[in-house]
């Protein structure tokens, strides 16, 4: 049976049937966001410039590379960037949660570790982003705070909104979830102050691509390599993405023969789902490395992956949240 995503960006009745709750989906989201921009929901302004970085998609589109790259350019203007995120598939039982290098990812979720471990900044997470970032305020000395996946999460009031979108898949057959991938209406993109395009950019976009770097074995951490260095091997290749065809195509295009196996997004791996009965190498993406490092041995790699973006959004980007020189 196909993933629902692939519905969502191909033809199919499978969208039709469920274009009903579609609209009523649709309908909620409006509401709320009247809700809050009436000021008929409280929401909370932090002492300190708050960024948001999100997506109006359900799926990846390269949030967390985006925000790898935003503490990299904040810090190089001064900044000391704390991250609160939702937490998403951790299963703690007291929120907001501190997150670090060597947290759980049972309990605070992948995508936090993964940011934990590449930024190495203060980092919270929690279903109230606001109980995280004010968590993080009393317990840091972080003066900027970045929501990752936050643009739906009106009681957090911001300074900057960006987007970050799928430059090949856009926003699919347009449509609302269940019947399509939006999580608003197609308009909201027009109210966030900056758009980011994996890939080729539109009209009043800037650019990002993600550029990978030395791939590492996951025994042996000092072990690195050049993607170019298994050109013309077949591989097995891991993803538990939002859209694991990316990862598929990117092995393929440094020459693998890739032999592909995708998981739903953050799935919990098991030793029999990535220990295969040959001695083939095994690529993974950052992220699912977090929950395989126990359990790896010499064959299993994973591949980090930076964002490049486009240098004009930086005067954007101090302006919007006040920075003065000097």
């Amino acid at each position: 049976m196909k993933r629902l995503d692939y519905y969502w960006y191909n033809k199919s009745a499978v969208s039709l049937v469920l274009t009903p709750i579609s609209w009523l989906y649709c309908l909620v989201a409006i509401i709320r966001s009247l809700a809050y921009q009436f000021h008929l929901v409280k929401t909370h302004r932090l002492p300190v410039p708050v960024i948001i970085v999100g997506n109006i998609t359900a799926g990846g589109t390269g949030k967390t590379p985006m925000v790898t790259w935003l503490v990299d350019f904040l810090r190089s203007h001064g900044y000391s960037p704390g991250i609160v995120s939702r937490g998403y598939g951790g299963g703690a039982r007291h929120w907001p949660q501190q997150v670090r290098v060597d947290s759980d990812p049972r309990m605070v979720g992948d995508e936090a570790i993964l940011l934990a471990r590449r930024c190495r900044c203060p980092m919270a997470v929690g279903p109230v982003r606001v109980e995280a970032a004010q968590a993080l305020l009393d317990h840091t000395e972080c003066d900027i705070i970045i929501a990752d996946d936050g643009l739906q999460h009106y009681a957090l009031d911001r300074d900057v909104e960006i987007a970050v979108i799928d430059g090949v898949r856009r926003f699919g057959n347009g449509k609302c979830l269940p019947a399509g991938p939006l999580r608003e209406p197609r308009r909201r993109i027009n109210t966030v102050d900056i758009v980011i395009t994996n890939g080729v950019p539109g009209p009043r976009e800037y650019s990002m691509t993600l550029k990978p770097g030395l791939v590492q074995n996951m025994a042996s951490r000092e072990k690195r390599s050049s993607l170019n260095s298994f050109r013309g091997k077949k591989v097995h290749a891991i993803a538990g993405i939002g859209n694991p065809d990316r990862f598929f195509t990117e092995l393929q295009e440094y020459g693998m023969e890739v032999v592909p196996h995708d998981f739903p997004d953050h799935y919990f791996y098991t030793p029999e789902d990535i220990l295969f009965d040959d001695e083939l190498p095994v690529f993974m993406t950052e992220k699912d490395a977090v929950k395989c490092t126990s359990f790896a041995d010499e064959r299993h790699w994973f591949v980090p992956v930076d964002a490049q973006v486009d240098e004009r959004i930086s005067p954007i980007l101090l302006r919007l949240i006040g920075h003065k020189d000097g």
